[in-house]
């Protein structure tokens, strides 16, 4: 995208002020969407991003400022626009790059922009028709195919001058399904860092439908969830949305660098029940959240995070590194080149447990089986949340007896870590668009089906 040289040029001016450090992150990123609704395709957009950041450190403080012209004059611009924002002793010597082949652990062999547009439209068509199958009482189905195609090169002053490449596809299928006067809805949303044979080796869109419909028309027919403190089951994929906004988020450096976690200072330290091991791994081939190398340039990792119950590892990127002294973890994440990068999850987990599924619920006696989780918010300060079950059922005597609506999940992250008393064994992910201050990213969410011996549970 740009050459060697001048990546050199624009880095030496970009220090000129005085910043002991300085980092280009460009990208050309090619995005494709196709919605149906109704039975009938509403939209088909593509969209072309490019253009370049351009970072200076100067000790603890950092400066970013960002450029649709990548060309020499408009690269070296912006150099000059961060440098200007610096003051100390001028870059002594000249930058010179050595250019470094990243290793790709994610092969894609559809390209999602060369798919034709028949077969993308007869995918959401088959979404459409599986949806509506299920019951009669589906009245609206909501179909989408987005996919995108990303080249990044990042070069900073310490002579790094790489690139990578990261293909994404994904569907997405809401039913809605009414009667009485009532409406629920239901969704499936998976994706991966594939192309268009995601659709031939791992997602059958047909049965996604199906799962999201089953679910509307389930939660059409639930009463309403009592409220309460009672012992909750919740289910494996996206379940793990709790790890990742009430602990993974407090276990990011953005967040510990300055104190604003209730984990920060405790590595070593037992921050959960002994049978919870957790990771954030983004190397794991062609999944959502996995990278070859984080948008800093430093290759992934997998990082344990929680080891039978102890606090092992921190998420760290290069600047908040800085401030803890801390190497990077690979960590480093940006939505793309109008974002400064920071801490970020991954592909983030659960590891699977030694119990039984069944045995779980039949020893549970009274409580809520959670099998579809949904929204929700939390203070990564205290690590206090409140999370919607898209699909609860009741369990009574040990057993799943009727369903519910309305429920939500009511605690804080550190107390819910330690009264986890059951880790099943099969462990599945489930695919989210993250959000923090370096923008919107896909990550991997994911656990077993775990209990919590006692849990607030919000209703009626």
């Amino acid at each position: 995208m740009i050459l060697k040289s001048v990546a050199e040029q624009a880095l030496n001016e970009a220090l000129k002020t005085g910043g002991d450090f300085a980092e280009i992150f460009c990208e050309d990123r090619r995005s494709g969407a196709l919605g149906l609704v109704g039975g009938h395709v509403e939209n088909a957009t593509t969209t072309r991003r490019h253009g370049a950041g351009i970072r200076v450190y100067h000790g603890l403080n950092s400066v970013y400022v960002h450029t649709n012209d990548t060309s020499l004059s408009g690269l070296v611009a912006a150099a000059r626009k961060a440098a200007d924002a610096v003051s100390g002793d001028p870059h002594v010597g000249d930058i010179h790059l050595t250019q470094s082949i990243t290793a790709n652990i994610h092969p894609i062999r559809i390209m999602p922009m060369d798919a034709a547009g028949a077969r993308k439209a007869q995918l959401l068509r088959d979404m459409d028709l599986a949806a509506r199958a299920e019951s009669p009482e589906i009245a609206q189905v909501r179909a989408n195919l987005t996919y995108w195609d990303s080249d990044v090169l990042i070069a900073n002053s310490e002579g790094l001058f790489t690139g990578d490449r990261r293909v994404y596809t994904r569907m997405a299928c809401a039913a809605v399904a009414e009667g009485g006067g009532e409406s629920q809805s239901g969704s499936a949303s998976p994706g991966a860092m594939m192309g268009f044979e995601l659709f031939e080796t791992r997602v059958d869109v047909a049965a996604e439908a199906r799962k999201a419909a089953r679910q509307a028309v389930t939660m059409l027919h639930a009463e309403p969830c009592p409220a309460g403190q009672m012992p909750v089951v919740i289910d494996g994929g996206f379940g793990g949305v709790i790890f990742h906004e009430a602990c993974g988020h407090s276990l990011e450096a953005a967040a510990v660098a300055f104190g604003n976690s209730e984990f920060a200072g405790k590595l070593g330290q037992r921050i959960a029940s002994p049978i919870v091991t957790a990771v954030d791994d983004g190397t794991l081939p062609n999944e959502w959240g996995s990278l070859n190398i984080d948008d800093e340039g430093t290759p992934t990792t997998r990082l344990v995070l929680i080891q039978d119950g102890v606090l092992r590892n921190y998420m760290v990127d290069r600047l908040n590194g800085r401030r803890m002294g801390m190497a990077p973890t690979g960590s480093g994440r940006r939505q793309d080149y109008t974002f400064a990068p920071t801490s970020r999850m991954r592909n983030t987990f659960i590891a699977p447990g030694g119990d039984d599924e069944a045995e779980i619920i039949a020893s549970c006696g009274d409580g809520l089986y959670a099998k579809s989780m949904g929204g929700g918010s939390v203070n990564p300060v205290t690590g206090e949340f409140n999370f919607a079950v898209d699909e609860g059922y009741l369990i009574k005597d040990g057993k799943i007896d009727r369903p519910v609506r309305g429920a939500a999940l009511i605690g804080r992250g550190s107390e819910v870590l330690m009264k986890i008393d059951r880790v099943g064994g099969n462990m599945w992910m489930a695919q989210g668009m993250c959000g923090a201050s370096s923008g919107s990213i896909p990550t991997n969410v994911g656990q077993p089906m775990i209990r919590v011996t006692e849990l607030t549970v919000g209703g009626r």
